[in-house]
């Protein structure tokens, strides 16, 4: 049996797929391999989303963005795009989700708030997905 695995994508990889990632590397542990990436990647972590994960123990403040490695995308379970604008070639044969996750600023919450918000939307999505790749619940 091969260890399932998944590659969370945003666009600039420094907020929401690295928040998916290191959420589902801590539900996880070794029973996922867990890969995020970006479709225009950053310079780094968005500081807000970093200090909403470690929160809840979640330690993202290492992780660098990475551009999406379409060989990987090839070969992983799942690719979950998260948010509207992350956009990827096509995937023949790949198991492509997209997570329009909740946008607290389109209700005026900003801030760590906002972040909050989303990493509570995210962790949801998460759990949602662990059970579905390892059909278990958590």
């Amino acid at each position: 049996m091969t260890t399932p695995s998944v590659l969370f994508v945003c666009v600039k990889n420094g907020g929401k797929s690295q928040m998916a990632a290191g959420l589902m590397r801590q539900l996880a542990g070794d029973t996922v391999d867990v890969h995020s990436a970006g479709t225009a990647p950053g310079t780094a972590v968005n500081g807000l989303s970093a200090q909403a994960l470690l929160e809840v123990g979640v330690d993202i403040t290492a992780e660098v963005p990475t551009p999406v490695d379409y060989a990987l995308a090839r070969n992983v379970d799942v690719v979950v795009t998260l948010g509207r604008e992350a956009r990827l070639d096509p995937l023949p044969g790949t198991r492509v989700e997209n997570w329009d996750t909740d946008e607290p600023s389109e209700r005026g919450v900003d801030g760590l708030e906002r972040m909050r918000l989303i990493r509570d939307d995210i962790a949801a999505r998460v759990q949602r997905l662990y059970s579905t790749l390892t059909d278990s619940t958590p």
